[in-house]
């Protein structure tokens, strides 16, 4: 899934190819891209045309632009292959491509393409979010992210430590902090010399702190490299893939050496899907702990996970 700094890309090439742009016309290919819109496909573009976009925003892994002078924003969350895309007018078809929009200028038209069908798009009123930022309907209770200029890392650190969960668990929570993904996460817990299945409440507020400076330092440099790409599912507006895939530390590494101490790189299971560590740099936490669900303190219908 695109991760906070996958998204920002995307939002830099909205910012330079999109904003202030007229929509001419709208085309929805299957009405799941749209199901977060409530009155359907039709009154979805009967809304977007004619209308101007403003410059794209972003919390975490939510991603908005502004509809000019209307108090709504055109939504669209990326899901798990999810693409904006502004192909030139003599490329090939996409094969996946769920909506379409044109402009009135003739310039290269924006194409929102989703192999798996978990993104979606949604035209929502804007309402005052967390941090009082004014925000989609469906981002207000979404958490800041390590890299917005409101972000309180005391106050986060000091919900992260209320929480029993495993640590993992709460770096993914993102009504707790928004952004981070598995990727992420476990890149920040390697930095950090930390055990994903700590229990969150266990750690110092120095701790806490330390873990979400290390995921605001690994998605900046991600940032830098265009985000992380390992296959076609991910790509910035020009279909270009992101290179920090070479630089991972921890993620999708196991069996290869750790990069601080040479032990082997452990797989381990974790919420339906996996966790990268070092067993010698990142031990167990005392007692122990089940590599499931439970003991990740997790559930695929909790409020805020996504």
């Amino acid at each position: 899934m695109p991760e906070l700094p996958e998204v920002e890309v995307v939002r830099r090439g909205l910012a330079r190819w999109v904003a202030g742009r007229r929509i001419a016309e709208v085309e929805v290919l299957g009405s799941r891209t749209v199901r977060r819109h409530g009155p359907g496909p039709a009154d979805f573009r009967d809304r977007l045309r004619g209308q101007v976009l403003a410059a794209p925003q972003r919390r975490g892994k939510f991603l908005w632009l502004p509809i000019h002078g209307t108090g709504e924003a055109l939504v669209a969350h990326l899901g798990m292959s999810g693409q904006l895309v502004l192909p030139d007018s003599d490329a090939p078809a996409e094969p996946h491509v769920r909506a379409r929009f044109e402009f009135d200028d003739g310039g290269r038209g924006l194409r929102f393409v989703d192999q798996r069908t978990f993104g979606w798009l949604a035209v929502e009123s804007l309402v005052a979010g967390v941090a009082g930022r004014l925000v989609p309907r469906s981002v207000a209770a979404i958490a800041a992210d390590p890299l917005e200029r409101d972000f309180d890392p005391s106050a986060t650190a000091r919900a992260m430590r209320r929480r029993r969960s495993a640590v993992k668990a709460v770096l993914l929570d993102q009504q707790v902090v928004s952004g981070i993904g598995n990727i992420y996460a476990d890149e920040a817990l390697w930095r950090c010399r930390r055990n994903w299945a700590t229990p969150a409440q266990r750690l110092r507020q120095g701790d806490a702190l330390a873990l979400l400076a290390a995921a605001a330092e690994v998605m900046t440099e991600a940032l830098a490299a265009g985000g992380t790409s390992f296959d076609s599912l991910y790509v910035d507006v020009n279909g270009r893939s992101g290179y920090f895939s070479r630089s991972l530390d921890a993620y999708g590494r196991e069996g290869e050496p750790c990069r601080r101490c040479g032990a082997s790189m452990l797989r381990e299971a974790f919420a339906n899907r996996s966790s990268y560590r070092c067993p010698r740099c990142q031990r167990k936490p005392r007692g122990g702990v089940r590599h499931d669900l439970r003991a990740a303190g997790m559930t695929l219908e909790k409020p805020g996970y996504l």
